[in-house]
């Protein structure tokens, strides 16, 4: 029975806790956040606690007098939460999920285990090692753990960049010649219940590595969308996670799609679902975790999220030039993340465009994205 008197606990009090928060307002969800003084949530949420996400005390002692646990961030103290589990605590998604996902060579080996498609890859201990590949490459040296937001990546395509390597375990993936990349985000409850979100394509930045904007629906067959949700479901179930997960992929030239990484989380490819589609992503995840039906997570328009990056030269107190335009268009709709200090290429929030049709839609956003900019004053 859905009780609203729970209280749930949420590790980190990022922009992703803010908009968990702001879809648990609907259901009046009492949210308890762990998180540093200066996090975005530490204004808002209805109970917020200092301490690090990495000390198990403190990770500990928070999730005492919660019935729900979860995260919105990966790394996180799991020796914590499996103790926590023990006590009869519910976390999710479940610490030994969270401890696959948080280093990418044990991610990586549980795919090639389950016979879920991913592109071919090395395990390395460190940058001396990755010489003795040298015909892997080309390929991409990513760090084991504590890569995010495409730092931990590194494009090695011949001897010459082997010096780029992380000096740390990681893994050689071999470069995969792609025509698109997609995500689909995948909800699982406890009784097993599956839904996915419609396919997004996601256009990379080419130096930071990180999404830059995404479009809603892909651009892709018919065929396609549906191999791209089957292996979301299927991951989801080899995993067996309960909440959210988001699969990133790759569709290569010859039509396969292959895993790229996931997140176990809300993700940055569904941020456009609090405007575009029927049930949002947070909702979802609320609702996964609590083990409530899922919801309806079809579109009722064509959507494109733009990541509002802080510009590169500038460091110091955030400034959004261009906000009174954005905000005269119709069909856009600004997110701020609430971080005081901008610095090159920082999340700073994202622009949800909404428009009737997908060539709108490309136009709109291509003007947002220029219209809108993260300046230091």
């Amino acid at each position: 029975m859905f009780d609203i008197k729970q209280k749930v606990g949420v590790l980190g009090g990022g922009q992703l806790g803010l908009m968990l928060l702001q879809a648990a307002v609907d259901w009046n969800l009492h949210v308890k956040i762990l998180d540093a003084a200066d996090a975005p949530c530490a204004a808002i949420a209805p109970e917020f606690v200092e301490g690090s996400l990495q000390d198990y005390e403190a990770v500990y002692h928070f999730g005492q007098d919660v019935e729900v646990l979860t995260i919105e961030i990966e790394k996180v103290n799991v020796e914590a939460l499996e103790a926590l589990e023990k006590e009869g605590k519910k976390v999710f998604p479940q610490p030994h999920v969270i401890r696959l996902i948080q280093d990418k060579r044990t991610q990586k080996q549980f795919y090639r285990e389950h016979g879920l498609p991913t592109a071919d890859f090395v395990l390395t201990q460190n940058r001396e090692d990755v010489k003795n590949y040298l015909d892997f490459l080309p390929a991409f040296h990513k760090l084991g753990k504590d890569g995010y937001d495409g730092k931990g990546v590194q494009r090695i395509a011949s001897a010459e960049d082997v010096s780029k390597a992380f000096d740390a375990p990681g893994l050689l993936e071999k470069a995969v010649d792609f025509e698109k990349e997609l995500a689909v985000i995948v909800a699982r409850n406890e009784r097993g219940e599956v839904a996915t979100f419609p396919t997004v394509e996601m256009v990379f930045h080419p130096e930071a590595n990180l999404v830059e904007y995404l479009f809603a629906p892909a651009e892709i067959s018919e065929a396609i969308e549906t191999q791209a949700k089957d292996l979301a479901i299927r991951t989801a179930q080899a995993i067996g996670i309960v909440g959210l997960l988001a699969v990133e992929m790759f569709l290569t030239k010859d039509g396969q799609v292959f895993i790229n990484e996931v997140a176990p989380r809300p993700h940055n490819s569904g941020h456009h679902t609090i405007r575009a589609n029927f049930t949002s992503q947070f909702e979802q995840h609320w609702r996964a975790i609590l083990n409530l039906p899922l919801g309806d997570t079809a579109a009722y328009t064509p959507a494109a999220m733009v990541n509002l990056l802080g510009e590169e030269g500038h460091t110091g107190v955030a400034h959004y030039e261009g906000m009174e335009e954005v905000l005269g268009v119709h069909g856009v709709y600004p997110f701020l993340y609430g971080k005081k200090i901008t610095k090159p290429f920082r999340k700073m929030g994202h622009i949800t465009v909404t428009d009737s049709t997908l060539e709108g839609l490309k136009q709109k956003a291509d003007w947002v994205k220029n219209a809108l900019r993260v300046i230091s004053k």
